[in-house]
C-alpha cells in the first residue's frame, strides 16, 4: 500500500497545524514538518488547515434496506392515511409483476386508520405495499396482500410477526442490482465522513458480504451481524465477532448476533411495564417477541462461540429483560435502541458493561408519539445523558432506513434535542458535543493517534463549534485510501 502525507492538518484538540503520515493503512506519524523527512516519491496532499478527526461509524444500519429505500416512493410526509393514499395515487404505476413499494409512513398520530380498502378505492388492483418508517409494519392493498402471499386479512395492516417474515418479498431484487445500490449508498455514506457500519440486515450476511467483497473491495468497514436463522453456518466456520470475512486487507468482519425482543413505539408494540396511554386490552403493554426462556440460552450459546450479542429492546420492560438476559447468559454486547428505560436499569447498563446503541434522530421523529403514548414517562425516554453520566458507553447510529445514514444528523439530535426550529425536547437529556462525537467514532476518541487505523475524515469546519447537521465533509479515508474527496 502506498504512503501518503497529509500536510497542514488541524487536529480537533490541536493548536498549530501538523502533518499526518499514513503508511500501509495506518497512521505512521503525526507532527509538524514531516515533509522534510519523507522521500520525494511519497504522495503529499495539502489540507490547507482543514480539520481532521477519526472517521465516523454508524453502529446500527440495515444497509440493503437503506439502499432500496433511497429509491422507493417516499411517503414519510403523510399526515394521514388519506394523504398517504394521495401520494401513492400520484406515483408512476409499478412494472408488471412487481408491486408499488413505498417507505416511511408513521401512523401513530394519524386521525384515520390505514386499511387495504382505502388503497383499493384509489388504486384498484394495483399491488401496493407501504413499509413503515420503523420497519415493523406494512400497509398493503388487497392486490399487495396477494403479492406478499397473504390471503384474507381484516385490515391490510401487517404488524410485527405478520410482517417480519414477509419483508424479503419486497426486498428481493437481483443480486447485481442490490449490490450496485448498496455500493452507491456506501459512496453516499463516505461523502458524510462514514468509515464503518454495523450491518444488521435481516439476511444471510455472511454469504452476502462474501459475495460482495469477491466482486469488489468494500468502500467502508463492515461488521456483518448474524441472525438466529443463519447462526449455524457462522458457528460451523468458528467465526467470532471481529474475525475477517475476506482475505488479507478485507474491510468486512463478523459482527454480533442480532435478536429482536420487542416491537416499536410507532406501532405501539414496544414492550412496556405500563399500558400505552389510551390503549387497553390484549397487547396494551406492547409485544414481547422473544421471551427470556428462549433469549437466555440463545445468547449463552452465541457467547460460548465467541460472538457478542446485539439485543433490540425499545420498551422499558423489554430493556429490563434484555439486561436480565445479559446477566444470566454472561454475554457481552449491546442493547439496540434502549428508548425507554427505568432509572434502575440505567445503573444496570453500567454495572453489566452493556453498550447502549442508540439512534438520537429517532427522538426527533418520535417525540410527539412518545408524548401521546408514553405520557408521564418521557423523562425516561431517549435518556442519553443519564446513560452517559452513569458510565454507560454509548454508540450512536441511525437504524437506516429508519433515519438517514448520516452520523452528523445523529450527533446533532443528541446534542440539541431539537429539529426544524422546535423547542428542545427534554433538553436535560442532551449530550455534550464532544461526548456525542466520541460516541460516533467507534470508541477511538477525537485524536489522531500513531499506529491507529488511517480511517479519517477531513472537514471544512471545526466539528466542536460548527453546526453538526450539514457538516461540510471535504474528504474521507478508509485504511489510508480516499473514499471521498472534494479538494
Amino acid at each position: 500500500m502506498r504512503t501518503v502525507l497529509l500536510r497542514e492538518a488541524r487536529l480537533v484538540d490541536g493548536v498549530a497545524p501538523v502533518d499526518i503520515l499514513v503508511r500501509d493503512g495506518r497512521v505512521s506519524a503525526v507532527g509538524p514538518g514531516l515533509a522534510d523527512g519523507v522521500p520525494y516519491r511519497v504522495t503529499q496532499v495539502a489540507l490547507d488547515g482543514r480539520w481532521v478527526m477519526p472517521g465516523l461509524w454508524d453502529a446500527h444500519v440495515h444497509l440493503t434496506q437503506w439502499a432500496l429505500a433511497r429509491r422507493r416512493l417516499d411517503v414519510s410526509a403523510a399526515t394521514s392515511a388519506a394523504h398517504a393514499v394521495a401520494l401513492v395515487a400520484a406515483a408512476p404505476p409499478p412494472t408488471a409483476g412487481t408491486a408499488l413499494v413505498g417507505f416511511g409512513f408513521r401512523d401513530g398520530l394519524w386521525p384515520d386508520v390505514p386499511t387495504a380498502a382505502l388503497l383499493d378505492a384509489a388504486l384498484g388492483d394495483v399491488p401496493v405495499v407501504l413499509v413503515s418508517a420503523d420497519l415493523h409494519c406494512a400497509w398493503a392493498s388487497t392486490a399487495g396482500l396477494r403479492f406478499l402471499g397473504v390471503g384474507d386479512h381484516p385490515t391490510g395492516l401487517l404488524r410485527e410477526s405478520e410482517w417480519m417474515p414477509l419483508q424479503g418479498a419486497v426486498d428481493q431484487v437481483p443480486d447485481a442490482i442490490a449490490d450496485a445500490l448498496v455500493d452507491d449508498a456506501c459512496a453516499a455514506a463516505a461523502a458524510r465522513g462514514v468509515v464503518g457500519v454495523v450491518d444488521l440486515e435481516i439476511a444471510d450476511n455472511l454469504a452476502v458480504w462474501r459475495r460482495r467483497t469477491a466482486q469488489a473491495p468494500a468502500r467502508l468497514r463492515v461488521r456483518a451481524g448474524v441472525w438466529e436463522d443463519f447462526l449455524d453456518r457462522v458457528l460451523r466456520e468458528d467465526l467470532h465477532t471481529g474475525d475477517s470475512l475476506g482475505g488479507p486487507g478485507s474491510l468486512v468482519e463478523q459482527g454480533p448476533l442480532k435478536v429482536i425482543t420487542d416491537g416499536s413505539l410507532n406501532t405501539r408494540t414496544a414492550y412496556c411495564h405500563e399500558p400505552y396511554a389510551g390503549v387497553s386490552g390484549a397487547g396494551a403493554c406492547g409485544m414481547l417477541t422473544v421471551p427470556p426462556s428462549r433469549l437466555v440460552p440463545l445468547m449463552a450459546h452465541a457467547t460460548r462461540h465467541g460472538l457478542r450479542c446485539a439485543v433490540h429492546a425499545i420498551g422499558d420492560a423489554a430493556n429490563a429483560l434484555a439486561l436480565d438476559a445479559f446477566a444470566s447468559s454472561g454475554a457481552t454486547g449491546s442493547v439496540e435502541h434502549a428508548q425507554l428505560v427505568t432509572w434502575d436499569d440505567v445503573e444496570r447498563f453500567a454495572e453489566l458493561g452493556v453498550v447502549a446503541s442508540v439512534q438520537p434522530e429517532h427522538a426527533m421523529d418520535d417525540r410527539d408519539v412518545a408524548d401521546q403514548y408514553w405520557a408521564g414517562r418521557t423523562e425516561r425516554a431517549f435518556a442519553f445523558d443519564a446513560l452517559h453520566r452513569a458510565g454507560v458507553r454509548l454508540a450512536l447510529g441511525s437504524d437506516a432506513p429508519v433515519a438517514p445514514l448520516d452520523p452528523w444528523v445523529a450527533a446533532d439530535a443528541a446534542v440539541t434535542r431539537s429539529r426544524d426550529g422546535r423547542e428542545p425536547w427534554h433538553p436535560e437529556q442532551a449530550l455534550d458535543r464532544r461526548v456525542a462525537l466520541e460516541s460516533s467514532v467507534d470508541g477511538r476518541g477525537l485524536g489522531v493517534t500513531v499506529d491507529g487505523p488511517a480511517d479519517l475524515v477531513v472537514l471544512d469546519a471545526d466539528p466542536l463549534t460548527a453546526p453538526l447537521r450539514g457538516m461540510p465533509v471535504a474528504g474521507t479515508l478508509v485504511a489510508g485510501g480516499w473514499t471521498h474527496r472534494t479538494f
